[in-house]
């Protein structure tokens, strides 16, 4: 479904430069959760980012259902952007003169849907992360696991076929890091969300599908 093929990218030139990835490969097939483990540094943002559509490769191709994503046109890249992945940040990035609510509505009010069917779609989202009872509530009125939930809902109301989870605990205490992931499993096991999480702490993905390693600019299976 989703393949990364000899990826390689770059930062900076000449004597600044310094290489991230190196002729990086990756195959996903869809309705599992795989763990990316990788020291801060190593690349795993950047290798999302390309995941998603985000940042292009200096080289190699992102293959989705066959297709290379950066050949795609704008509109074509931006769809796939918007409703074939769902991101998850270290940082929530919720606006925060809006309500939960208000916040998780805003991906499917950009696209052109209806009030009321966006409220809806930001409901049911909210109601898979268990924060119903919360949804009047502003960013600034939730704890910081309250507000991963948010930003996890908002990345899953279009209904994406991958969540792409880049730190989502590391902002958080060990405990509630804990149930930021078990959201995450109950996300793919209850209602078929793939998902693709990067950390810097290897025991969060120990009980993860499949358990990668990002070393010099390249995945191992562990």
């Amino acid at each position: 479904m989703l393949e990364a093929v000899n990826i390689f990218k770059s930062y900076g030139k000449g004597c600044t430069e310094v290489s991230v990835l190196k002729g990086l490969d990756f195959a996903y097939h869809g309705k599992e959760i795989v763990g990316v483990y990788g020291p801060s540094g190593s690349g795993k943002s950047t290798f999302l980012h390309i995941l998603g559509g985000i940042d292009k490769p200096d080289k190699g191709k992102v293959l989705f259902d066959g297709s290379d994503i950066y050949a795609y046109d704008d509109k074509k890249l931006s769809a796939f952007r918007n409703k074939t992945v769902g991101f998850v940040f270290q940082l929530y990035h919720l606006l925060p003169e809006f309500s939960a609510l208000e916040n998780v509505m805003m991906p499917p009010l950009i696209s052109g849907i209806k009030q009321k069917e966006a409220r809806e779609m930001a409901l049911s989202a909210i109601e898979k992360v268990g924060l119903l009872e919360r949804i009047h509530h502003k960013p600034s009125e939730l704890s910081g696991g309250e507000q991963q939930r948010i930003a996890i809902a908002r990345a899953i109301v279009m209904f994406p076929k991958i969540l792409l989870a880049d730190e989502p605990t590391g902002n958080l205490d060990k405990k509630t890091g804990i149930e930021i992931i078990e959201v995450l499993k109950e996300l793919n096991t209850k209602y078929g969300v793939g998902i693709i999480m990067v950390t810097h702490d290897q025991s969060l993905i120990n009980d993860m599908d499949r358990k990668m390693e990002l070393c010099d600019g390249r995945l191992n299976e562990i």
